[in-house]
């Protein structure tokens, strides 16, 4: 049975897809378990980092289940396939823990868009990314016009949502979109994961809030959290609730 697992190695969770019969690709289970796990994470402050890969060294992931969306009508296809898809990849995103995707096998469609939600990705050698969507009749429906564009680059992103074509793990290296490539990128990206253990957990996710708000991932909700974050620490913060809480005029002190 197909599913996406939420495993814990000491301070490092890894999400791992787990639908091999089908090359990894999203079922709607699947796909309706990542906002649950993604709460669980951000929730875990024993939680330093995340790791995102896959049980088939064949395919990180083939895209999206053919059979979960292949019937569904127009609307329902545009507005909760797709609408929601992209909703639920833009959560895993915009996590405020560092996520590091290993991509052991190739990248395709809906499988590429779940990659590119990571903050780097190691890939192995053989593993290529593609965008094969307008091969039956569809369009990338999970950021792969959006994210990606940002990732790798308007020509890139032609190249394969136009004419179809693979990239390899070394022009995806050259690009930028892929960090390392290595013959074992889950070890790999175990190791980075858990290299973190070591640096301060509130800079990681502050710089990670600056970063994506220079980006243009999320920048409004980033700028902020950023503003609440510095606002949180002042003693007029403190002095307008305790204000509030004895109902009485607040006397800010201005620091």
């Amino acid at each position: 049975m197909s599913a996406l697992h939420l495993i814990h190695h000491g301070d490092v969770a890894e999400l791992r897809l787990d639908n091999p019969a089908k090359l990894n690709a999203f079922t709607a289970e699947m796909l309706g378990a990542v906002e649950p796990h993604c709460a669980e994470i951000e929730r875990d402050p024993g939680i330093r980092a995340v790791v995102i890969s896959a049980e088939d060294s064949k395919a990180f992931c083939a895209g999206a289940d053919i059979v979960a969306w292949g019937e569904l009508e127009p609307w329902e296809f545009a507005r909760h396939w797709v609408r929601e898809g992209h909703r639920i990849f833009d959560r895993l995103a915009r996590l405020g823990k560092p996520t590091v995707a290993a991509l052991a096998g190739h990248a395709f469609g809906g499988g590429l868009e779940f990659a590119a939600t990571a903050d780097i990705r190691i890939m192995a050698p053989h593993a290529t990314l593609a965008l094969p969507e307008a091969a039956v009749g569809i369009v990338p429906g999970w950021s792969g016009t959006q994210r990606l564009i940002r990732l790798l680059g308007e020509p890139v992103v032609k190249e394969m949502a136009l004419f179809g074509r693979r990239i390899s793990a070394e022009r995806a290296h050259a690009c930028g979109f892929v960090a390392e490539i290595s013959d074992d990128p889950r070890t790999r990206a175990m190791e980075l994961a858990q290299g973190l253990a070591g640096r301060s957990s509130c800079s990681v996710e502050v710089a990670k809030y600056m970063v994506h708000a220079a980006a243009g991932e999320d920048r409004n909700a980033m700028i902020e959290a950023l503003g609440a974050g510095m606002i949180g620490q002042t003693a007029d913060r403190t002095e307008g609730v305790t204000a509030f809480r004895e109902k009485r005029k607040p006397n800010f002190p201005g620091k």
